[in-house]
């Protein structure tokens, strides 16, 4: 009997929205039956260092929240460091899926596994934009314009 296999996909889940179920039942099926899906959550130290801010959100509220999806099997949060390597070797994928926007991520998991002598596939997924909405920041963007004060 074949085994699924362990996907893994990481991301900072700020606000939850439809694109980011979408990656996860994709990522999810990518890994087959028997398979499993463990996403790895930024931490809000590593989201402040790279984003200049903190999420809205806190680190193990975005964790539960992801968990919580039917799709994943697995949440847990990474790194302070932010260290490839090392949830490479906690997570043990066979594969590593990246969102629309995570190019360099990708590109950085690839260096590092093959440093490591890992064979680990990776796979860029497609934007999938089934509504103006779809991304953390256009949402946080017309929570503004919607409760903007009327003067």
């Amino acid at each position: 009997m074949k085994r699924g296999r362990i996907v893994l996909v990481t991301g900072v889940f700020d606000i939850l929205h439809v694109e980011h179920l979408m990656l996860l039942e994709e990522a999810k099926a990518l890994a087959g039956e028997g398979g499993k899906l463990v996403v790895v959550v930024a931490r809000d130290a590593t989201v402040e260092r790279r984003e200049g801010k903190r999420p809205v959100v806190s680190e193990n509220e975005r964790r539960a929240m992801v968990e919580a999806l039917k799709p994943v099997d697995e949440a847990v949060l990474g790194y302070e460091d932010m260290s490839v390597d090392k949830v490479l070797v906690k997570v043990k994928p066979d594969l590593v899926v990246f969102g629309y926007d995570q190019g360099c991520l990708e590109e950085l998991t690839r260096r590092v596994a093959g440093e490591m002598g890992l064979s680990v596939e990776t796979v860029r997924m497609a934007k999938f934009s089934l509504s103006e909405l779809d991304s953390g920041t256009k949402i946080k963007q017309k929570i503004v314009e919607t409760w903007k004060p009327t003067g």
